[in-house]
């Protein structure tokens, strides 16, 4: 299969890979410039950064790179605002958010010429944000890692959307190989959002504990918790979860107030700052995607991005 250049508003990509922007501090400066260099779209992961951290991520990712870099930030959290409108004024190519929808960011968008991105789990969702004025739309399935909006499959709400809609549809959830772009091209999606891969990269900041554990991982090791955000999250099955779930755990002393509203079994902002190159992998939550066993090797963006259309030029 020969891949064709992904186009949103007025920015033009010649990979259509967008690297998914996982928080907290997963996806940074490193890892998004690196995707960027690779001809794909780079995200960084806003979610749980203070205003200044971002600004110096994205300047960061500027100096490593001329490609496109954008920014992920979840509506849930309680700096929604601040953090996008932050992130517009840095002047990033683009932005995305999942976990709830705003409709104010459209607003924000065209304030600062910023194409916006949501993520969507339905045709319905899909049509309102293509109305709103979304550039295009991320149509993620419950093969994805991290928060979950659905318990359906990415390829059955995909071609749902893009029946629905004429703006750009990039497929996301289950997205590891060659092969799995080939098959969301196929269904009519323009492009792929794909996260566990990339962080299972050397550039992720993801622990090593972490990436060993998607190395490692069976298909039996990939569970699903109830986060504080009031989503199930998607992860590997580790000492963590198995204290959460059996009840062990009694919730937290200490909150930092990152989100808007809290559900207070645990705290999620801890949880996943513990699962980055800087925490303790012993009380981290760790997203991983339903396919993650799939990956057998951390490997460098170059090698990966190398990887994948070496696959899709065998793909039919």
């Amino acid at each position: 299969m020969i891949l064709r250049e992904l186009k949103i508003g007025n920015i033009t990509v010649s990979v259509p890979i967008i690297q998914g922007g996982m928080a907290v501090r997963i996806s940074t400066a490193r890892l998004a410039a690196a995707v960027a260099n690779e001809g794909g779209i780079g995200i960084i992961a806003g979610t749980g950064m203070s205003m200044d951290e971002l600004i110096n991520e994205i300047r960061m990712a500027r100096k490593m790179t001329n490609g496109v870099i954008g920014v992920n930030v979840l509506f849930a959290v309680r700096e929604f605002a601040d953090l996008v409108r932050t992130a517009m004024k840095e002047g990033i190519d683009l932005f995305i958010s999942g976990a709830g929808f705003s409709r104010d960011m459209f607003s924000w968008g065209k304030e600062y010429d910023t194409p916006i991105i949501p993520i969507v789990s339905s045709a319905k969702l899909a049509s309102m944000a293509e109305k709103l004025g979304a550039a295009a739309v991320v149509v993620e399935g419950k093969e994805a890692g991290g928060h979950l909006g659905t318990d359906r499959p990415m390829k059955e709400i995909l071609r749902e959307v893009c029946k629905e809609v004429k703006i750009p549809v990039i497929a996301a959830g289950g997205i590891i190989d060659g092969k799995d772009i080939a098959g969301a091209i196929k269904l009519g999606a323009s492009g792929v959002q794909m996260g566990t891969r990339f962080a299972a990269s050397e550039e992720s900041a993801a622990s090593k504990e972490m990436k060993d554990m998607y190395v490692r991982a069976n298909k039996e090791d990939v569970v699903h918790i109830s986060s504080p955000v009031g989503l199930p999250g998607q992860c590997i099955r580790n000492g963590f979860y198995k204290r959460i779930e059996s009840g062990a755990s009694k919730g937290t002393h200490e909150c930092f107030a990152c989100l808007k509203r809290c559900n207070h079994n645990f705290c999620i902002m801890k949880a996943l700052l513990n699962a980055c190159d800087r925490g303790n992998p012993e009380e981290a939550l760790m997203f991983a995607g339903e396919l993650v066993y799939k990956i057998k090797e951390i490997l460098p963006v170059k090698q990966i991005f190398k990887n994948l259309l070496s696959e899709l030029a065998g793909a039919e």
